[in-house]
């Protein structure tokens, strides 16, 4: 019996939400290690625990079911106790990526309505920053500070960090597993970006589905390096979680320190991003190269070129495949199967097309659209928070667009070709050129600016704007890098920069981002990187 037939049994559909899954798990594997970061180790029994205990504490904090509780923070425990005390209560984490600012951060905590946010120092200082340009404008309540104190004559809603306390455990909300679990903004690609709501038993199978391709057996060590608030790092846990495994989440990525932190943890499986391969690559061997136990790495959009130099070099796979937050591990292929340059078949319970515009299928071997749906409840999305318009646009005909070209083959194999979509993927965050645009056109200098994606050497995409300056004005490129560090992530600011006339447009005014794109960079365009011009993180 394969792993996705074994806990499809194991766990009958209505148990398939994580204070459920939880609950089995402990019973089964007990003091066996389950999470591990910094100096912070649970067990599976420690970890059901650290759930109850914190359910309590929200609980006592007035967080209720369905209510929201936006969570900025690094890669740390807090993040889990927060993640684990939500979900048993039946209440909704919003994990936000560290590196927001200005009007996405503040996008992210008015859309989502979030009673509570639970930050380092350096979110609250983000979040203040907001308040201070535009008071009363947020919907927090409360605010718990994750590793420090409060400054004195700080936020009268602000508070430390509470140490809960395992006897003050309270009762699991009956949670169903079409609730949403978590909401997860994905980056806008002609708007702002969208809370992708997702129900627990998305993420069951997520780890499901994961967990069969990367071949998980009981007792094995996952170790990431990613995030914990984008979906890979996340579904890692319910890899580890169903699988009787340990996930050990490091701070970040760190290529001079990859391979001794995979050796120290004993680590059997990891997770790398497309660009992380060419820049492990690019560093002088080692013998910590091979001096590790890793067999297998979850790579998700590594160039088909690396797969053998890499594997060749550091004695371990990749494993490609295709999901994506609104979706799940949909296209993959077990390592015999791979084929180097496509994303894998489809996965069981899931269904493809590839259409034209219109939505009519096209044939094998020709591009269009990837849409997809789930066979099984609950294992897509269920649509984006207080977007009922992008929702239904998102999932019309009943079939979820991806905006992503492809190509089917005749044996079935899908090829990534590009994006539809207006959204740029740099190291593994997405940009939403529309959040970048919004931010430059509110520099008093510039008239008009595009921003759009050009090939980067690692692989993946650098973010370039063109602009057009207002008549009369001025505007040093070094002057506009300081502008938008203030204003936006540091990863969604524009390395490449170029003062153009006018922007190809088309009869109606609307901006050709094809043309720019095809244009790329010139001679005339100003390279942040070549300037030696350092952005401050």
């Amino acid at each position: 019996m394969d792993m996705l037939t074994a806990l499809a049994d194991a766990f009958a559909p209505q148990d398939r939400s994580l204070p459920l899954m939880l609950e089995r798990q402990a019973r089964r594997f007990g003091d066996r290690l389950l999470f591990a970061a910094g100096e912070v180790r649970w067990s599976y029994a420690e970890a059901l625990r650290q759930a109850q205990a914190y359910g309590a504490a929200l609980r006592a904090a007035g967080v209720g079911a369905g209510d929201r509780v936006a969570l900025l923070c690094s890669n740390r425990a807090e993040f889990m106790q927060i993640f684990l005390g939500c979900a048993w209560i039946g209440a909704v984490t919003v994990p936000i990526n560290t590196a927001s600012r200005g009007a996405q951060l503040r996008h992210i905590l008015t859309n989502s309505g979030a009673r509570l946010l639970v930050t380092e120092g350096e979110g609250l200082q983000a979040v203040q920053a907001l308040e201070g340009l535009d008071a009363g404008r947020l919907p927090l309540e409360a605010i718990w500070l994750v590793g420090a104190e409060p400054a004195a004559g700080a936020d009268p809603r602000c508070t430390a960090f509470p140490t809960a306390q395992p006897e003050a455990c309270t009762p699991a909300a009956p949670v169903r597993p079409g609730d949403t679990l978590a909401i997860l903004y994905t980056s806008g690609t002609t708007g702002l970006s969208k809370g992708v709501c997702c129900p627990h038993a998305q993420f069951f199978w997520w780890g499901a589905h994961s967990g069969m391709l990367l071949g998980l057996g009981e007792g094995e060590v996952l170790l990431t390096t990613l995030p914990l608030f984008h979906t890979n790092a996340m579904n890692a846990f319910f890899q580890a979680l169903l699988s009787g495994s340990t996930l050990v989440v490091e701070k970040r990525f760190s290529a001079s320190a990859f391979w001794a932190s995979l050796a120290r943890h004993q680590a059997t499986v990891t997770y790398v991003l497309g660009a992380m391969v060419p820049i492990l690559l690019s560093k002088p061997a080692t013998p910590q190269d091979r001096a590790h136990r890793v067999r297998i790495a979850l790579a998700p959009g590594v160039p088909p070129q690396f797969h053998s130099e890499f594997s060749e070099r550091f004695g371990l796979q990749l494993l490609d495949g295709y999901g994506s937050t609104e979706t799940n591990f949909v296209i993959g292929a077990e390592l015999p199967e791979q084929r180097p340059g496509t994303m894998g078949k489809l996965r069981p319970g899931f269904e493809a097309r590839v259409v034209d515009g219109e939505d009519n299928e096209v044939p094998r071997g020709q591009p269009g659209e990837l849409l997809l749906r789930a066979s099984e409840p609950f294992a897509f999305a269920s649509g984006y928070f207080g977007m009922a318009d992008k929702t239904v646009e998102a999932w019309r005909n009943l079939w979820f667009h991806t905006g992503d070209r492809v190509v089917c083959d005749q044996d079935g194999y899908f090829s990534f070709m590009d994006r539809l979509k207006d959204a740029i993927r740099r190291r593994g965050e997405n940009i939403s050129s529309y959040e970048v645009e919004q931010v430059l056109l509110s520099h008093p200098a510039i008239e008009v600016a595009a921003v759009f994606p050009v090939k980067s050497e690692m692989a993946e995409d650098e973010a370039m704007a063109a602009i057009v300056l207002r008549e009369g004005a001025q505007l040093d490129e070094t002057e506009l890098m300081r502008f938008c560090e203030t204003r936006m992530a540091y990863f969604a600011v524009p390395r490449y920069v170029e003062y153009l006339a006018q922007l190809p447009a088309t009869e109606n005014g609307k901006v050709q981002k094809f043309k720019l794109r095809e244009r790329g960079v010139t001679e005339r365009t100003w390279d942040r990187e070549a300037a030696g011009y350092k952005l401050a993180r």
